[in-house]
């Protein structure tokens, strides 16, 4: 399996971050990397960006290896991510850095440094009564309660500056100590964030939760035919109970009138340390019913002076990148020695 650059050519059925609008937002620098056979023929793509920062170039995957013309078996995929990440060798970058929280690799090509990650997934082509059966008992009572209250779920573009205050907020009460909350300030800036949601188009949805005039939560969901993501979302301090999980199942419902496949609460680490944040948020995705999906975040330095600033940098901003966190649990993942992910049914 040959990996060499091909066209973008983006459809529906692919995840959006494959899209070039998307793409473009992250860097200049983009492009899709395929995956060809001895007689020229594409089997799989992987969207890629350069991100430059300082005097870095770091190559980062918005989604995982696209198959399209049958999956391919783990060897397979393996030896074109070796191909691969040699051809993103050559573009003179520095290193590949983790993926995004929705990007689950079934494998990592040699030499890289890996991480057990997850993701709950939502099937929405089941119907809305099996997939209200699905959802914790606890969700239901509290989704009913926002409705008795009179919480409403609205949706549009004239929210975006609304959610963009909640999503940085919630960031700021997430992050321990003045310096690192001033550094969560810094580093989310509204017109990054207000462009990369505009140029998705109509493939993104801005939602908010709305009781007697203000907004309790929100939520920004990107979305094609493949997938919705939960991609960004955030609260007011002490909102309607409720609210936020009506936002969501208000979400799941319309996307699957839209006939979108399947909601990607957009990542969850595996097995998170018993009474913290990451437990909270892992239960709240795991009640909405869906399962979840195994599988690896991966990083792999090609300059290697340039790779130790940049983990240093990383270290002194957030004690590391995704990888650095979770690395010590590749051991106690499930998975198998081949790299196969392992999909578990979360329980009701």
């Amino acid at each position: 399996m040959k990996a060499e650059p091909i066209p973008i050519e983006w459809n529906p059925d692919l995840p959006i971050f494959a899209s070039e609008p998307f793409l473009k937002t992250m860097g200049d620098d983009h492009g899709w990397i395929g995956g060809l056979d001895d007689v020229g023929q594409i089997h799989c793509v992987l969207p890629y960006a350069v991100i430059r920062k300082a005097f870095f170039r770091l190559i980062r995957f918005p989604v995982q290896t696209l198959f399209v013309n049958g999956e391919l078996g783990l060897e397979e995929e393996r030896a074109f991510l070796n191909s691969a990440v040699e051809h993103l060798r050559s573009t003179r970058a520095d290193a590949i850095i983790p993926a995004t929280f929705n990007t689950l690799f079934r494998t990592y090509p040699d030499g890289a440094i890996v991480a057990p990650y997850g993701s709950y997934i939502l099937d929405l082509r089941r119907s809305e009564d099996e997939l209200w059966r699905r959802v914790h008992q606890k969700h239901r009572n509290v989704i009913r309660n926002a409705r008795k209250r009179g919480v409403k779920i609205l949706s549009g573009l004239e929210h975006l500056e609304t959610a963009f205050g909640l999503v940085r907020e919630s960031f700021r009460r997430s992050t321990s100590g003045s310096l690192a909350k001033l550094r969560v300030e810094s580093r989310m800036d509204y017109r990054p964030f207000r462009q990369q949601v505009l140029s998705l188009g109509e493939h993104v949805k801005v939602m908010v939760a709305q009781h007697e005039g203000t907004v309790q939560a929100c939520a920004v969901i990107p979305f094609s035919k493949h997938s919705a993501y939960y991609m960004h979302g955030g609260r007011i301090p002490n909102p309607v109970t409720g609210a936020m999980n009506l936002l969501q199942w208000e979400a799941i419902l319309q996307f699957r009138e839209l006939g979108v496949r399947q909601f990607d609460f957009f990542g969850t680490r595996i097995s998170p340390e018993r009474g913290s944040k990451a437990e909270g948020i892992a239960k709240f995705k795991e009640r909405f019913g869906g399962q979840l999906v195994r599988g690896y975040m991966w990083k792999l330095p090609f300059h290697p002076l340039k790779y130790a600033l940049y983990a240093l940098a990383a270290r002194i901003r957030s004690s590391g990148d995704v990888v650095d966190q979770e690395l010590h649990k590749l051991h106690a993942s499930p998975s198998s020695p081949s790299g196969e992910a392992i999909a578990d049914e979360a329980h009701d």
